[in-house]
Formats: C-alpha cells, structure tokens, sequence
C-alpha cells in the first residue's frame, strides 16, 4: 500500500510540501498541486484521516526570529506581536540570530522541533536555501525571501519620498543619505531610491553614505558620521535610515559646534522612542509598526489554518515634523 512518502518520491516533492497540499496549509501553487494529486492518482493513495487529523493538531506557539531584541525598532516589533500573540491566545518562542547564519538556521530547526505552529522572520540573512522548506508556515518582515513566501512591510519608497521631500523643502541644498547595507535584499533599501529620485530632479548632487551589518549589530556609526563631515563639511541636511542613526548625527553635530536646524537638518526613520529623547526632538518617517505586527500575526494565523493569504502587503507611513528641521 503506497504512503506519502511513495507520493512525494514520485512527485519529486518533499514529504514536507507533500503534507501541506494533503492539508491545505500555507501557499502552495497550482503546479505543486497538481504533481500531488497526479502521483496519488497513478499510486491510488488515499490519504489516512486519522493521520491528518493528528497532523492538524496545533501547539499555539509562534516563532519568532529577529537579529537582536536590544534594537529599538525589532525590540518594538516583538513586544507588538506577543501583545498581539496573547489576544488571539498564542505564545511566542523568540531566537536572535545575531546576524549569524549558523545560528538562524540552528532557529529554524530548534522552532520545528518545538513544533511551533509558524514562524515569523525579521531576522536578515539571506543564503536560507535548504532551510526553509515549506513544512511550516511562514512570513517575513521587511524582507523578500522568494516569490512564495508572504512579506509585510511598510512603504519604504513613499517615506524615503517624504523625508527627502522635506529637506528640499526646508531649503537644503547639499544633502547626504545614510543607509543600511545595500547589500541585503531588504524593502528598507528602497528609501535609498526613493532618495536619490528627488534630489536629481532638483538638481542637487545626492551623496550616499552605505554602512553594514558591524555598525547595524553595534548600533555606532560615529566613525562613519564624522568621515561624512570631515569630507563635506558644509552639509546642511541629512536623511538617517534609522533614529539611531539621527541621533548620532545630532550628537556629533554639537560637538562641531553645528547648530540644528539652523545650519543642519536632521530627518530620522521608524519613529522609534529614541527620537523624542534627543535635544531637539528628531523629525522621522513613523512606520506603522504595532500595524506591521498586528497585520503579520493575523496573515500568520489565517495560513496556519489553510487560509490562502496575500504575497505582498505595503502599509503606509508618515511624516512625524518635530525640532530637527
């Protein structure tokens, strides 16, 4: 008598992706379906009901994986989707992976272990292949994995939009964008097109300043900052990726004795509380982030139980004007 693993053998699948179409869980597409159904057709396998009603049983426990819960913007995502998790009657099994490859994967399969019921990932590495492999249901944050794998993020373009918008509104007219690393293949990246755009249409030379995964992990890019001001010392306005990274400029423009906003201009990103600490008060693009983790744990949940859920979700962000500009 042929078994699911006679279905997925003749199907080239995994067991794993063949137990999700039996089940109806996540995204499958059609063209998976169909070598399911076509090898259980030639095998005559039927599946076992009590099987998949043991398959179907659910622990209520979602993984979670961020780089580090000390950033204050993933802080605030998990502390949104355990809020969010407790509503709905989840609990939350959470892994840093520190940037770290080795150890991300070493998530992924201590979350399968748990048999955690999906997992969401905020977490940035990009060589996943061979790791996920559709036995569970999964969403990202601000990343795009592949074209089967559902992403929530913000609309990283339109607030890249806004905040250079701003600065050449306010008069600026020598301005510098400092960025993530360009070399991940994050949706944050699009606030760096979406900065360059607007500056060549009024005819003012962008000048990019990419940082990378050290000075994300250690949260300091005052190396960087200073270089920016020793080679352009007559800036006037700077769009920060992050409010981490506002902060830091205005902490060394004091030093040089740069008033703000007199003589700089200062607009920061995430609307983290960071930015109504400094002195003034940074201006930043808010991302919608109690929505991000609101709308992720219900796409989550809605997959768990076979729900055919959106590849693509944009929420939209907003202009916050405080004293930085």
């Amino acid at each position: 008598m042929a078994n699911i693993k006679d279905v997925a053998k003749l199907s080239g699948l995994s067991v794993g992706t063949v137990s999700r179409v039996l089940n109806n869980r996540g995204y499958i597409s059609q063209a998976t379906r169909n070598k399911v159904e076509n090898a259980m057709k030639q095998l005559n396998y039927v599946p076992n009901e009590l099987a998949k009603s043991i398959f179907r049983q659910y622990t209520k426990i979602i993984g979670i994986i961020v780089p580090f819960i000390t950033h204050p913007y993933f802080g605030k995502i998990v502390e949104s989707l355990e809020s969010y998790a407790s509503t709905e009657g989840y609990k939350i099994l959470l892994c840093n992976s520190y940037f770290d490859r080795s150890k991300e994967i070493e998530c992924f399969h201590m979350l399968e272990s748990n048999k955690v019921d999906g997992i969401i990932l905020a977490s940035r590495n990009q060589d996943l292949s061979g790791v996920i492999n559709n036995r569970l249901p999964l969403i990202t944050i601000d990343r795009i994995l592949g074209d089967d794998i559902p992403c929530v993020s913000s609309d990283n373009y339109h607030g890249g939009i806004l905040a250079t918008q701003l600065l050449l509104k306010k008069g600026c007219k020598k301005i510098a964008y400092i960025s993530g690393s360009p070399a991940l293949h994050l949706m944050a990246n699009l606030r760096g097109n979406a900065f360059l755009d607007p500056c060549r249409k009024n005819g003012v030379t962008p000048i990019v300043v990419a940082t990378d995964e050290k000075q994300f992990s250690s949260m300091s890019y005052y190396a960087e900052i200073r270089q920016l001001f020793k080679e352009h010392p007559d800036l006037d306005g700077i769009f920060a990726s992050s409010d981490i990274i506002a902060a830091q400029v205005i902490q060394i423009a004091a030093e040089l004795g740069k008033k703000i906003p007199e003589s700089l201009k200062v607009v920061g990103y995430d609307d983290t509380q960071i930015a109504r600490l400094t002195v003034p008060e940074i201006t930043t693009i808010q991302q919608p982030i109690e929505q991000i983790s609101k709308y992720t744990l219900k796409l989550l949940i809605n997959e768990i139980h076979g729900e055919i859920i959106p590849m693509r979700t944009v929420l939209p962000v907003k202009l916050v004007e405080r004293q930085s500009t």
